[in-house]
Parts: structure tokens; sequence; C-alpha cells
């Protein structure tokens, strides 16, 4: 095993870990592990899962809801559900838009951001201002963040967006300054006078703007994304592809979390031929990843499905990497 810890751009503090990879690998399991791990040495660790198909709160054994739950010493944990975060992110529009267009057209306006919960990247905008709120809460709240992510494409659109919704929101800011000037003008050209107040709509948009930039900083400081892969052709290929496209978003890779290899076993000859073969694509990950930390984890006999059971893979774990700043 290569020990070559991540480095951050400016030595900042590692306060994110991002679990991914290709579905049904074992993201929430390593990431829930991992999560134990770093409570386990002190630190105040919120979990968080972002994977639609939750099950965090059976490997837990705790119930767990949309906001932070005690789940254990120095732990906490919460499943995001995408569907009401994109309600009430639209809800949070409309009540901005009330404020800024007449009542004429308040009855259009319904009807389209009625639709537009479920017009496609409105959940993933909402998610990603969920992430955000949930970023800065570290430090302060919380000491680390875990990240359970959906598969990889849904992970890979989600940490894109900051770069390409901090462009649009600015885009939108500067129209809405436009029109506030513009309006100014015509009702000094008129005689007309308003008492100044403040424009909540330009003013969140200029807040949401200055936290997606903060959050795009922060990821390339003081993140480290643990891509989880099998020893199989399709999940090899895929964590390769999701490396590369981590590498142009600027977000650093930590260690690689090669998951569920099989022990050898010389008495059956099914599962000799399986091991063959899954040594030869463990050997292909050692050289093709050969630059990068892997931590090789075994198959347990049994699916991990409760608290016990993952307590005993934490502690088969590594200590976690972590940049001190």
């Amino acid at each position: 095993m290569l020990l070559m810890a991540a480095k951050h751009a400016h030595d900042e503090p590692t306060r994110f870990f991002l679990f991914g990879g290709k579905g049904g690998v074992g993201k929430t399991t390593l990431a829930a592990a991992h999560a134990l791990r770093l409570a386990a040495g002190g630190d105040r660790v919120l979990l968080v899962s972002t994977d639609p198909a939750h099950s965090v709160s059976d490997l837990l054994d705790t119930r767990l809801g949309d906001e932070p739950t005690p789940a254990g010493d120095n732990l906490w944990a919460m499943e995001i559900d995408p569907t009401a975060d994109a309600e009430r992110y639209v809800e949070s529009i409309r009540e901005d838009a009330r404020e800024a267009v007449s009542k004429a057209v308040l009855p259009a306006l319904d009807r389209h951001l009625k639709l537009a919960v479920q017009a496609p990247g409105t959940a993933e905008s909402a998610l990603f201002d969920r992430f955000t709120r949930l970023m800065d809460s570290a430090p302060g709240d919380y000491d680390r963040i875990v990240f359970d992510t959906a598969p990889t494409g849904h992970t890979l659109r989600l940490l894109t967006l900051p770069s390409m919704l901090g462009a649009w929101v600015e885009g939108l800011a500067g129209q809405r300054a436009k029109v506030n000037r513009l309006q100014g003008m015509w009702r000094s050209m008129a005689g007309v006078s308003e008492p100044d107040r403040d424009d909540r709509v330009l003013s969140r948009l200029r807040q949401r703007a200055d936290r997606f930039t903060r959050a795009r900083q922060r990821l390339h400081r003081e993140a480290l994304f643990h891509p989880v892969l099998l020893a199989e052709r399709l999940p090899i290929e895929e964590t390769v592809r999701l490396i590369d496209q981590l590498g142009e978003a600027g977000i650093p890779v930590g260690e690689l979390f090669v998951n569920r290899l099989w022990p050898a076993d010389t008495q059956s000859a099914f599962v000799a031929e399986r091991v063959a073969q899954q040594d030869e694509y463990l050997a292909e990950i050692r050289e093709r990843f050969a630059k990068r930390t892997l931590v090789e984890v075994a198959q347990s006999a049994r699916d991990i499905v409760g608290r016990a059971q993952l307590d005993k893979l934490a502690e088969r774990l590594p200590e976690p990497t972590i940049a001190t700043g």
C-alpha cells in the first residue's frame, strides 16, 4: 500500500470527505465507517447522505431525517430528501419574486414555479444549495463533514455546479441591478418619488453567488474525494474517468477504497476461480493507480446491516488522512 497523503492547495485543514463511485460498490457503508473513525478520534463529525437510496439509518440503527440527528459519541447524521429540498428551494424563489413582480403576473408565476419543482436540474440546484449551507457549518458546529454521494454521474454534476451556478447567479444579479437603475431613472424623469427599499431578490442572488464561490474554493482547499471501487472491469474504468474529471474540477483525490475483496479459498474451485480473476484486476488497479493510496477492504462474511457490524468495519480501516493546515 502506497502511503502518500493527498495535498490541498494552501495546506488548508481537511474539513470535508466525499465518498463516491459507481452504484453498488459500497459507498454508503465506507462513508459511514469513515465517519465513525473520525468521531472516535474526538472530532465532531456530521455524516450526510445525498444519495436518494438512503440506507444510513439502517447502518447506524438510528432513525434519521432531513436535519442532523445525534448518532453516537461525536457523531451526527442526516439523510437529505431531494424532493423536499427542491420544494423549499422553489418556495424561496416564489417568496422573493412576489415582492419583485406585479400582482397581475403572480398567477402565471405560481403555475410556472409549480412545474419547476419537477424540472430537470431543480433538484440538483436545490441539493447544491443545501450542500453549501452545510459546508458553512464546519468549522463551527462540526469539525468534519462526510458526504455519502449519489452514483458517479450525479455526483460530478453536483460538484461542477458551483462555477456554472455562480456565473449564472452573477449574471442574474447584474441584470437585476440594471433593471433597478432603469426603474429609478424612469421614476425620476416622471417626477415620481418612491421610498428606498432593499431589493430582496438582488440581495438573495448576491448572497447565493458569494456562497457558491466560497464553496468552490473550499472544495479545492479543504476537501478530499475518496473513490470507491470493486476489483472488476466496469468500476475500474469508471474510477479512471472519475479521477480525471475530479482533476479537471480541481478537487483533491484521497485514498481509493477497493471494496469487497474475497479471501482465497483453495477448497472451492468456484471461489478459487473468482479470487484468481479478482487478483488480476487488483494487480491492474495497483498498477494503474500506482500514484494513489489504496485501502483494500476485505469482503465481510455477512451483509453489514447494523451498528455493531459497522463498528467492526470501522476498526479495520486505517486512520483517516487529515491535513491539519
